[in-house]
């Protein structure tokens, strides 16, 4: 599933295709993948342009002409194209945008899973976990104090922690790993009994690591492309994630995969021994 630093590319992306575009006609394949009634979204947009294009979270949102937002969800396999109007459009191809320049931006998605969501511009945040999302990953947004009192309140294991985008917006699966082997704390100890040293390196590493991987343009595991259909470079720099069975690269002691939270789960036990609550 894309994380922030894939959506985040995707974004930027979008900004080069269809930001400024007009929609000439607009043609849905999948109807499951709008939430809204298909013949009202389609009328709501035709004829609008797309002003621009914002994150929040792993959350995409098109800003429309007449006050709409579109917000869209790439889910595990949701990706955006563009090419001339009239182009080839397989059987994966769930909702086709025709603009005005003679080009089309296609939503591909082959486990169908992903949706958009039309709404009024400033009723986004109500949409799906929009409602619930926490702080971007970012100094000016992820304070350290925030971060310190979710954990000191939360009986939870540290990576579903992560995970849940309650506390802190954009991780997933890989980045958690990720930060949680850059701060040697073992994925499953609990949240609550973290020191202060660790909350503080933890907190650093997530806003650090999430920033590096947009600079790479994302991580690309099995299937994700930007919106050029070019693949991200962040995995040739992965430490933990997809290293099971490999020499840690600090330490050289043997990673091992686990499940925690029925989540393939990397992590060094030497680096990150599991402590006991105090």
């Amino acid at each position: 599933m894309p994380e922030l630093p894939e959506v985040e590319t995707v974004r930027r992306g979008l900004q080069k295709i269809a930001k400024g575009r007009k929609i000439n006609a607009i043609d849905v394949y999948y109807g499951k993948t709008i939430t809204n009634d298909v013949e009202e979204f389609r009328q709501a947009l035709i004829g609008q342009t797309i002003e621009d294009v914002d994150r929040r979270g792993k959350y995409l949102l098109f800003r429309f002409s007449n006050d709409l937002t579109m917000v869209s969800h790439l889910r595990m396999e949701g990706q955006y194209f563009s090419q001339p109007i009239s182009g080839p459009i397989d059987k994966h191809t769930h909702v086709v945008f025709q603009f005005t320049d003679g080009t089309e931006l296609c939503y591909h998605d082959t486990r169908k899973f992903g949706r958009m969501t039309l709404v009024s511009t400033g009723d986004e945040m109500q949409v799906g976990g929009l409602k619930t999302i926490g702080p971007e990953p970012t100094p000016e947004a992820f304070k350290l104090d925030y971060f310190a009192a979710e954990l000191h309140k939360s009986r939870s294991k540290i990576k579903p922690f992560l995970l849940n985008q309650r506390h802190v917006a954009g991780l997933g699966n890989i980045y958690a790993d990720e930060v949680l082997w850059m701060s040697k704390i073992n994925p499953e100890q609990p949240a609550n009994i973290l020191t202060d040293s660790q909350i503080k390196d933890l907190h650093d590493n997530i806003i650090r690591e999430l920033a590096q991987a947009i600079r790479y343009k994302g991580t690309t595991v099995h299937t994700f492309t930007d919106a050029f259909g070019d693949a991200g470079g962040f995995q040739e720099r992965l430490n933990a994630y997809g290293h099971g069975g490999d020499k840690c690269p600090r330490c050289g002691t043997k990673m091992i995969k686990i499940k925690v939270a029925q989540r393939g789960t990397t992590y060094c036990p030497h680096c990150q021994p599991l402590r006991e609550e105090q």
